[in-house]
């Protein structure tokens, strides 16, 4: 019962939830009658009412023969929790801050496995968003972060970067132009996210449980994503603003670059030869 499930991530045992929602479809019982109603051993009932009375979910009446019990009213119980946990956590990031003393250049990188981790972690992150995400994303992932990238798109946060899919929602990002040579290429979908110049995440995404990324909030590192991504926001903006004349001109330019830096040929590596 998902009810259930919540009330004990918030600290009631089994036993108190049962009770509790069991009075709320039935009230006013006694300790007997609630027992079996609930399920709840005899010999438990009334520890059980007690504790939920010293937590004020739970009223007594008592008359001349019978004790009868009747919950707190559900807005009530519920408002209550919520003055009670962000007094606890205030209190806790007053406390923790005092403690902690942020360094000035946190270079630690830390790796995050598995593709659920990540995507957890990706939403975490960028619902603290408060200026700019920027992103070199494909399609499969943007589709788990789509209503957190809504929520600080509705905050004002920007979005910027590269999208590598057929189709997006968003008008900020610009689709690459080469989809299919990268997948032939790289076959791997890999992702970078930058959050407000602070967070860099970026690592392979198309493993499943066996995806990684690096998460650091190394500045060196946070530039050269930066860059990387403004990079491809250059040169697929420009080609797409070109004739097709030019664009396949331009296209093929940047496929003698790329195989130059990435294949020696034969008179390259005679030259390389020679110089060592």
């Amino acid at each position: 019962m998902r009810m259930m499930m919540d009330m004990k991530t918030l600290g009631f045992s089994e036993y108190e939830c049962k009770a509790y929602l069991k009075l709320l479809e039935e009230f006013p019982l006694n300790g007997y009658a609630l027992s079996k109603a609930s399920g709840i051993p005899r010999s438990r009932i009334y520890e059980v009412l007690k504790n939920l009375i010293d937590k004020q979910m739970v009223f007594e009446q008592a008359d001349e023969k019978n004790r009868v019990y009747y919950p707190m009213e559900p807005k009530i119980f519920i408002q209550k929790l919520k003055v009670h946990y962000e007094k606890l956590f205030g209190d806790l990031s007053e406390y923790t801050g005092k403690l902690y003393r942020e360094p000035k250049q946190d270079d630690k990188l830390v790796v995050i496995s598995g593709r659920d981790n990540i995507i957890s972690f990706l939403k975490l992150l960028i619902n603290g968003a408060r200026e700019r995400v920027a992103v070199s994303i494909w399609e499969e992932e943007i589709k788990e972060l789509t209503e957190e990238l809504d929520a600080a798109l509705d905050r004002g946060v920007m979005l910027r970067g590269i999208y590598f899919g057929k189709k997006t929602a968003y008008t900020s990002l610009t689709p690459h132009r080469r989809i299919d040579r990268y997948m032939a290429e790289k076959k791997e979908r890999y992702l970078s996210i930058i959050i407000d110049h602070t967070h860099a995440i970026s690592g392979i995404m198309s493993r499943d449980a066996n995806a990684k990324v690096t998460w650091t909030r190394d500045e060196g590192f946070i530039a050269v994503s930066e860059d990387y991504i403004a990079h491809d926001l250059v040169v697929n903006l420009y080609s797409a603003s070109l004739d097709p004349d030019t664009y396949k001109k331009f296209e093929a330019f940047a496929d003698n670059v790329h195989d130059h830096y990435f294949h020696y040929s034969k008179k390259d590596l005679a030259t390389y030869k020679r110089l060592i």
